[in-house]
């Protein structure tokens, strides 16, 4: 079932879109907040106008895909290119005038500013307290998902800005605008705090008439969780040093403590099926106590899940098929296609190694196109029709209930090294991919080898995140708050290399060349995924450069191992990945002075 609420036209809009200043409102009264916040129905269309954030091309088609590379499991090619946009954002070199960098900077705090109009209505409404039971358990619940939004915003901006202004009042017009950066930590601590004291008044999903496709109990304490690994993980610092704080520890406990605490009140199973978790995503479905814990609802004709992220899709005039067109702008790396155990089932679920073309066939894409195969407008349940692009509705997963299991199992190791209770929570995510025959081999024995140290037992959660969340485009956060984003690009240069060496040598024992067709009822099959073929055994396999396709006769390797991962771990300085970006020019020409971009190397 599709969900639109989210996405629907706010009746009551408070705030008016002002280009000068997007924290100043054109008009507001305490009138206004009295009269929305008075009753159920306006309040909840109040809190809609937080959510309008997900419908941007700030969150739609930038922050929850295209700005996350690049990566050692997703990559978006720029060639240094200029385009003030995202090949600028992969190569970590953005000035202060790119536009991506400011759609996100002005949406964010126009999220924000919404979230905290809603706050200051929902709390000055007397309806926390209200008599009906009804009524004060909406109200809270209301209160919480406004300030689970406004955390991620601010997370976001943390991570790709650094110390940023924070604000957490409503606007009042002629009020100062005009606010100072505030330490990165310091804003991450106050929104855990705010989380951890309103999460326990609001609903779980199955308690909410939207389930997982509306802001709920599960999402904000897996949100407390991942706060709080971010807020004691490592940060970049002006001077361009990675740092964690002295606390961090403290954080470590607060992720242990939340995520535990909603595995103990609100466990369940995790779906055995891994590729129906993303099918249920392309054909609308939002089942509630499974794995997803929230996704952002996109109504038909909006989102763009399916057409700048996924299977890339050949449309237009000319096709036949009514599927419409979709360009994967993200690439997964070889190292990462190879790093998969031949027998984890997650691997041709989340790496997608054909492309649908005009004449409704599938051809293999080639080593430097394997897409995010979790999605797939192919899969529509209505083809949105071949002139379609954009808008194909399918949801965005913001949280999974794997990511809690393997939250709890790193904050855990973190305290208190490998016990039996961190390996447990592992071995719940690692067995759903592999069949049970051989779960004694790939769960168990691999688990024991890993349990070995708390070192062995971190480094085996890093692995284990790559596989299970490739192509969520969440694992750019996750390398930065362990310190390994540049050590993590480095390295897969390095494999590139490796695999183009041998596979040119003949050394390798991987797929030099893959062999594929499509079989009686049009699936695609591979011959052979992860091992060197020397012929097929017949003429209706076809044969497709791969590993091979890494070599080049002229620069040895190709064009994007030499270059595009180059500013990660060789850029303003040696070993460390300038992960972050200048503030926005027009945020700095606005602030009245109180804004500059200091640090960083700029």
């Amino acid at each position: 079932m599709k969900i639109k609420y989210l996405l629907a036209v706010v009746t009551v809009m408070l705030i008016a879109s002002c280009d000068k200043d997007f924290l100043e409102p054109e008009s507001i009264s305490t009138f206004d907040l009295d009269y929305i916040y008075s009753n159920v129905d306006d309040a909840r269309s109040g809190v809609n106008a937080i959510y309008r954030s997900f419908n941007e091309d700030a969150f739609r088609s930038r922050l929850s895909n295209n700005m996350a590379g690049c990566t050692d499991i997703e990559i978006g090619y720029h060639n240094d290119e200029f385009d003030n946009g995202r090949r600028e954002i992969w190569n970590l070199n953005a000035q202060s005038s790119n536009n991506d960098l400011n759609i996100v900077w002005i949406h964010a705090y126009r999220a924000i500013r919404d979230a905290n109009i809603a706050i200051e209505g929902i709390t000055n409404s007397g309806n926390l307290e209200a008599s009906d039971v009804v009524v004060r358990n909406t109200f809270n619940q209301l209160l919480g998902e406004a300030y689970t939004i406004r955390a991620y915003w601010y997370s976001m901006l943390t991570f790709y800005f650094g110390d940023v202004p924070y604000t957490t009042e409503a606007p009042v017009a002629g009020a100062n605008f005009f606010f100072p950066k505030t330490n990165r930590n310091v804003i991450l601590a106050s929104e855990i705090q705010a989380l951890i004291d309103v999460e326990t008044n609001m609903k779980w999903a199955d308690e909410l008439s939207n389930g997982v496709e509306q802001v709920n109990r599960e999402y904000t304490l897996g949100m407390i969780a991942r706060l709080a690994l971010q807020r004691g993980g490592y940060y970049l610092t002006p001077n361009l040093s990675m740092v964690r704080d002295a606390d961090y520890l403290d954080y470590y406990e607060i992720a242990k403590e939340y995520s535990e605490k909603l595995i103990d009140l609100k466990d369940r199973e995790l779906p055995s099926d891994y590729k129906q978790i993303f099918l249920n995503q392309n054909i609308f479905l939002s089942p509630l106590n499974q794995e997803i814990l929230f996704e952002v609802p996109f109504a038909v004709g909006g989102g763009d899940v399916g057409w700048n992220i996924g299977i890339k899709v050949d449309g237009g005039n000319d096709a036949k098929h009514e599927y419409g067109s979709s360009n994967n702008f993200m690439a997964m790396p070889a190292t990462y296609y190879m790093s998969f155990n031949s027998k984890d089932k997650r691997r041709d679920v989340t790496c997608g190694l054909f492309t649908v073309t005009v004449e409704d066939t599938l051809a293999h894409v080639g080593v430097d196109n394997i897409s995010q195969g979790k999605w797939n407008r192919r899969l529509l349940p209505t083809p949105p029709g071949r002139q379609s692009a954009k808008g194909t509705g399918i949801n965005w997963p913001m949280m999974r209930y794997a990511d809690v299991l393997l939250m709890f199992a790193e904050a855990e190791n973190e305290l208190n090294g490998p016990t039996i209770e961190a390996q447990n929570a592992f071995k719940r995510v690692r067995q759903r991919a592999f069949d049970p025959a051989d779960w004694s081999t790939e769960v168990d024995n691999y688990l024991a080898q890993v349990s070995s140290s708390k070192q062995s037992f971190f480094d085996a959660i890093v692995d284990e995140r790559a596989w299970e969340f490739g192509g969520e485009m969440i694992r750019k956060y996750e390398l930065i708050r362990w310190n390994l984003y540049s050590e993590k690009a480095k390295e897969t240069v390095e494999g590139l290399k490796k695999l183009a060496d041998e596979a040119f040598a003949g050394t390798g024992t991987g797929p030099d060349y893959m062999y594929w067709k499509t079989d009686e009822n049009g699936e695609f099959v591979v011959l052979n995924p992860d091992t060197k073929l020397l012929a097929a055994p017949d003429d209706s396999w076809i044969r497709e450069p791969f590993l091979i396709g890494l070599h080049d006769d002229t620069t040895t390797y190709s064009e994007f191992i030499i270059n595009d991962y180059n500013n990660y771990y060789n850029g303003p300085k040696a070993g460390v990945a300038r992960y972050i970006f200048p503030i926005p020019v027009t945020a700095i020409d606005n602030s009245q002075g109180t804004l500059s971009n200091d640090g960083y190397q700029f």
